[in-house]
């Protein structure tokens, strides 16, 4: 189930074809879910809940040709690793990937290794892969280091310019938003003549303050009629908070963009995140990366030295940049939307369980707001 599924239509650009981050040409999603196990949690055996997900920004050679790229920090209690080369080069190289908390250097390794399988790189040549993270601890054996290498190559080999699945698939399989059953979302803006599209792995918020398109969702689905994963958390003795969570939001577009206008894109995710009803918490990691493929052919490749003296570059002049940035702020907050309505109700370690966010009482709180 998807927001325009349901007759919801988040701001006033249209998607794309697939209204989802692989309507940028060349771009690429793979998910690799593990679920395994019931009951009580036994670190290293389990429940299993979680995964890996990776995004390929184009169809060349991703790790020897970087394309331009640009970072934001909302909240910084989080990891999304290579961001400070992408702020010092403004250059992304390689595939991107997106797991729990504690997998991130398994993920972090695999994709170095699948740069190195792909061209024997020789001990000069190196890879700095960005690579992110939510907690999904609450549902998961997050302890028990269930993500593999062979996870990794897997994503990779599944990654398709298709639909994109959405909730409890991949890095989101275990997540939580806003106290209901979170995970991966993705939406597109047909910009003019660009396409912006949009990935997220939405695992934060606390239910009274969710909004769908403006509507206070969250307020109308009262912890006793859906019960909270985090009040469950904390009757089995662990520390837990609403107030903490985080966000990966990774933005793509095939606009002619510098790295600055790339970051200023990364920007506008909070936005949206905030009309959803975050406030990005002290405990909350918010961390995006934006990358524009309008400029190919920047570096010969890694390792390898570039004779030319100078590499011609189109830009979008920064007056036309608007569109983009409202639709980044556009597509992040229907992302999270279709997060929320393609995860089904999932139960976790110990009995927790997140429930979904039913879309007959979505609707029944939408329409009692005229809606839509």
């Amino acid at each position: 189930m998807r927001a325009r599924e349901l007759g919801i239509r988040i701001g006033r650009i249209e998607p794309g074809p697939l209204n989802a981050v692989t309507d940028v040409a060349g771009v690429r999603v793979g998910h690799t879910t593990l679920i395994s196990g019931d009951g009580p949690l036994e670190p290293g055996a389990g429940p299993v809940r979680t995964g890996v997900t990776v995004i390929v920004p184009h169809d060349g050679d991703i790790w020897t040709e970087p394309v331009f790229a640009g970072a934001h920090r909302l909240n910084g209690n989080g990891e999304l690793t290579g961001l400070e080369w992408i702020r010092e080069a403004g250059m992304l190289g390689g595939a991107i990937g997106i797991t729990n908390t504690h997998s991130v250097g398994v993920v972090h390794d695999a994709l170095i290794e699948a740069a190195v399988r792909a061209h024997a790189m020789s001990h000069a040549a190196w890879a700095l892969p960005v690579t992110g993270e939510t907690y999904d601890g609450a549902l998961n054996d997050i302890n028990g280091f269930h993500v593999r290498p062979e996870h990794v190559h897997a994503a990779l080999a599944a990654a398709s310019d298709g639909p994109v699945e959405e909730g409890n698939v991949g890095g989101g399989t275990g997540m939580i938003c806003h106290e209901l059953k979170g995970g991966i979302g993705t939406s597109s803006r047909v910009a003019g003549s660009w396409t912006v599209g949009l990935l997220v792995q939405a695992n934060y918020g606390e239910r009274a303050l969710l909004r769908i398109d403006g509507v206070p969702v969250g307020a109308a689905i009262p912890v006793t009629d859906v019960p909270s994963p985090w009040d469950q958390v904390e009757a089995l003795g662990t520390r837990a908070g609403t107030e903490g969570g985080s966000i990966i939001g990774i933005v793509a577009t095939d606009a002619p963009l510098l790295p600055h206008q790339c970051a200023r894109l990364a920007q506008r995710v909070g936005l949206g995140v905030a009309r959803m009803g975050s406030y990005a918490s002290h405990g909350s990691g918010d961390l995006f990366v934006a990358f524009a493929t309008g400029n190919r052919g920047l570096s010969r490749g890694a390792g390898e030295r570039d004779p030319r003296a100078t590499v011609e570059l189109q830009m979008l002049p920064d007056q036309q940049i608007n569109p983009l940035l409202e639709a980044v702020a556009e597509a992040t907050e229907e992302a999270i939307a279709n997060a929320l309505l393609a995860a089904d109700t999932m139960t976790g370690r110990d009995g927790i369980t997140a429930h979904r966010l039913d879309p007959d009482w979505l609707m029944r709180i939408m329409r009692a707001h005229g809606r839509p």
